[in-house]
């Protein structure tokens, strides 16, 4: 017999019983006490996602240090931070009395990079139990129990707990006005509101939060961490499983954290290398692969994209850029103070020379060999040097192994020829890569396989490694390594490690280049450290000294001799950071040439003046510019015209008051605060994205967050070889082909030349390696923008004069 279906009022008494019976079960469930949970590495990261407080979060991240384990970061950086209270650093006071009359200097409140979670809590807690490391599979540590917990209950007036760890706060954003060496000002009319600026953020004037603090009872005795990577020490009454069983001897104690032992086991840091090798260190410190991982455009670019495609980007570009935390495990979302050295350099040594399989289009995934700083190394040449200075070991004083007793220089046992090394497929994982859509973000390898170099046999290495940036000109002779004062192998090829480029630092000189000198404090503590004040030059030393300024130090700077000596590591990288833009500019120059300007109408007074110049690459290798696209990098020509007064007629590349060219992405343009620049010559490169309304448009990224309600990279929907480029994206690319030529045509209005007299034309090309608005929507600091603007080239600089009768 067949029932009819239930009325309305049917279905909606059984939606609410239904209701009533999960909420009398949720009652019974949060009734039940806490039962014991079974420690594994997948509780653990259970646990981490939804940590009962604080104390606990710290004791795994403790575990999982002490056990050796760098994959202790991605546990502790990964969790839903916000759950909990932001850890607000201590305000900075000055430490002496502060007179009426003596101007004081304080600094705004940091934006936190990183937080740690703060849960209270009073609830008791069951202990874990912890099985042996043979009775679990999965155990990653070894027998070293995953989670501690001592399943005490809060202590007698007061919760239970660790103390908060302080956050180290970055440099601070700079307030001044920028200056810069501009022969060319910005704007045609030179007017105050035009100018470029900057928005400053204002320091917060919320009350501020103080850290809790341990009473002195559990604080008593505990050892300070050993460096910043380390965590923080926790009472031995709050965690008894953490205290060794066997308490260590008195002795000098190694500063690393057994996290960073274990990665230099692995993976030794380029100053190991560099006790051997120190000008192919020197090289590279400067080098745009030594930025990789420290840039700070870099972190938020890729951070930007992964919030716009719901996380689906996750480590991609992390295993480019650090390839070797990728090796390890570390977190992207890590704060560089967190990480070890290693995973700091970014293309540091052995992410070349301990790489021994041949790979392609991997978009950077290749396989670093462990080992530590004995193991084999990996050369375009072989080891003849390498054995030469084993054969003479006691001469050279080296050692290779760790069994050795005795003063010596460590050194690697063998040196291993590996062909692609010198070839330019060793080059294309990184500079060849395409994301999910089949958007090709990295396309060099596809156009140096279509270039005149690739057909002559000229490889990447012969241009950006060889004598002459930029140039297939040969190889300079050098000694392989210098060794106990003692060369080896004098008259080898060197490869020069600076890897030629236009490409530009724009994080603190303290941190950037790789200074060994440099390591004596943290990266917290350099991003502290305020160069632009003037800290640690006599001028600004003798006013404190003098009592004519007031600064609330850090306390890692109060000395003033640590301020000194760090402006002397600053002022020395300042200057490698200078000569590397001569290289720079050489480079540029060297691979382009411009001709003009080409007068197209008779030089007639009150008449319009059409003129050309012609842009050609002459870069045989690949596009110019190449290398990264979408947003970046800018390569525009800016052009004026003097009067005979020496007044400024017309202009075209010119600036906008936030920095940016004066095109669609302009908001003085858009705002009409300044006109659209029509004559640009802009060779950037854009994506076309197909918006909600319209037709498609110009945007900086791979993501339709127009038409999609949710933006995530996705596959598309049929293979990409049918449009010959994913669905609703395609590439605007307007760089120069190998050998190819541009006209740069301009027309000069005749109302401007109505005046008798000498005529001044001057030309330069401009390049940078971010524009102003996309580091706006990148959400970067003041500071990065003033940076960029700052270290931006000119090259190909030219006047010429003519006379109108």
């Amino acid at each position: 017999m067949r029932r009819n279906p239930p009325s309305m009022w049917e279905r909606t008494w059984l939606l609410m019983a239904a209701i009533m019976c999960v909420s009398a079960l949720v009652g019974v469930w949060q009734a039940q006490p806490p039962r014991a949970i079974e420690a594994s590495p997948s509780t653990a990261i259970q646990l981490v996602s939804n940590p009962p407080d604080t104390r606990h979060v710290e004791q795994i991240e403790q575990a999982l240090a002490q056990a050796g384990c760098p994959g202790w970061m991605v546990l502790a950086s990964e969790g839903p931070q916000a759950l909990g209270p932001k850890v607000v650093p201590p305000e900075i006071r000055t430490t002496s009395a502060e007179a009426a009359n003596v101007p004081s200097v304080r600094y705004p409140q940091p934006v936190l990079v990183a937080d740690r979670f703060a849960f209270n809590t009073t609830a008791k807690q069951s202990a874990v139990s912890q099985p042996s490391a043979a009775s679990d599979p999965d155990d990653l540590l070894d027998g070293t129990p995953d989670l501690l917990w001592t399943g005490e209950p809060a202590s007698a007036g007061g919760e239970a707990g660790s103390p908060e760890l302080e956050i180290p706060a970055p440099f601070p954003a700079v307030e001044e006005p920028i200056e810069t060496d501009d022969t060319i000002t910005p704007t045609p009319d030179e007017s105050p509101d035009t100018q470029f600026r900057l928005p400053m953020p204002l320091p917060s004037t919320e009350p501020e939060t103080p850290p809790r603090a341990l009473p002195p009872t559990e604080t008593e005795n505990l050892p300070a961490p050993a460096s910043p990577f380390t965590p923080a020490p926790v009472p031995s009454q709050l965690a008894p499983h953490s205290v060794p069983a066997k308490q260590p001897t008195a002795g000098p104690r190694d500063p690393r954290s057994q996290c960073e032992f274990v990665a230099d086991s692995l993976y030794p840091s380029a100053h190991a290398c560099a006790k051997c090798h120190e000008k192919i260190f020197d090289e590279w410190s400067v080098s745009s692969h030594a930025y990789a991982a420290l840039s700070p455009m870099f972190h938020k670019f890729e951070q930007k994209i992964n919030d716009l495609s719901q996380g689906t980007i996750g480590y991609f570009c992390y295993r480019c850029h650090s390839p070797v935390g990728t090796s390890l495990g570390v977190s992207r979302a890590a704060p560089l103070w967190e990480i070890p050295q290693v995973a700091r350099e970014g293309v540091t040594c052995v992410a070349c020379h301990r790489v021994n399989q041949r790979y392609g289009k991997v978009n950077g995934e290749r396989r670093i060999e462990p080992g530590d700083v004995y193991a084999p190394v990996y050369g375009s040449i072989g080891g003849s040097g390498v054995a030469e200075t084993i054969a003479r070991k006691n001469e050279f004083k080296v050692k290779t192994s760790p069994q050795e007793q005795g003063p010596g220089q460590d050194m690697h046992v063998a040196g291993v020829y590996f062909d692609q090394l010198s070839k330019p497929e060793f080059c294309v994982s990184c500079h060849q890569v395409a994301v999910q859509p089949g958007i090709k973000l990295e396309v060099v390898w596809e156009q140096y396989r279509a270039s005149p170099a690739c057909k002559k046999g000229i490889s990447c290495q012969d241009c950006h490694m060889g004598r002459i940036p930029g140039v297939p000109s040969g190889y300079e002779l050098g000694s392989a390594a210098v060794v106990d004062n003692k060369s080896v192998n004098e008259q080898r090829k060197h490869a020069n490690h600076i890897f030629y480029g236009p490409g530009y630092s724009i994080a603190h000189p303290g941190i950037f280049p790789h200074n060994k000198d440099a390591l004596r404090w943290s990266v917290y503590d350099w991003l502290q450290f305020d160069f632009r004040g003037g800290w640690g030059t006599e001028e600004f030393e003798e006013l404190v000294d003098a009592g004519q300024i007031q600064v609330a130090f850090p306390p890692v700077w109060q000395e003033a001799d640590d301020r000194y000596d760090a402006r002397e590591i600053v002022d020395a990288n300042i200057k490698k950071l200078n000569a590397k833009k001569v290289t720079r500019q050489q480079v540029m120059e060297n691979g382009s040439h411009v001709d003009g300007p080409f007068f197209d109408t008779p030089l007639v007074r009150g008449q319009d003046l059409k003129l050309h110049y012609v842009v050609t690459n002459t870069n045989e290798g690949h596009n110019m510019p190449s290398g990264s696209l979408g947003a970046q990098p800018q390569l525009w020509a800016n052009v004026v015209l003097i009067g005979p007064r020496g007044n400024r007629l017309w202009e075209s590349g010119y600036l906008d008051s936030m920095g940016d060219l004066a095109d669609i992405h302009s908001e003085d343009v858009r705002n009409k605060r300044m006109p659209f620049d029509w004559q640009l010559f802009n060779l950037q490169t854009m994506f076309l994205i197909t918006g909600a309304k319209g037709t498609d448009r110009e945007f900086f990224l791979p993501v339709n967050v127009d038409i999609d309600q949710l933006p995530y990279l996705r596959p598309g929907a049929q293979p990409i070889s049918v449009l010959n480029h994913p669905p609703f994206i395609r590439m605007e690319s307007r760089s120069l082909a190998p050998l190819g030529s541009r006209r740069a045509p301009y027309k000069i209005p005749g109302e401007l030349i109505r005046e008798p007299g000498c005529y001044r034309l001057t030309f330069r090309m401009r390049m940078r390696t971010e524009p102003m608005y996309f580091m706006r929507f990148c959400e970067s600091t003041p500071e990065m923008m003033r940076a960029m603007h700052e270290w931006t080239l000119d090259f190909h600089q030219a006047s010429f004069e003519f006379v109108i009768q």
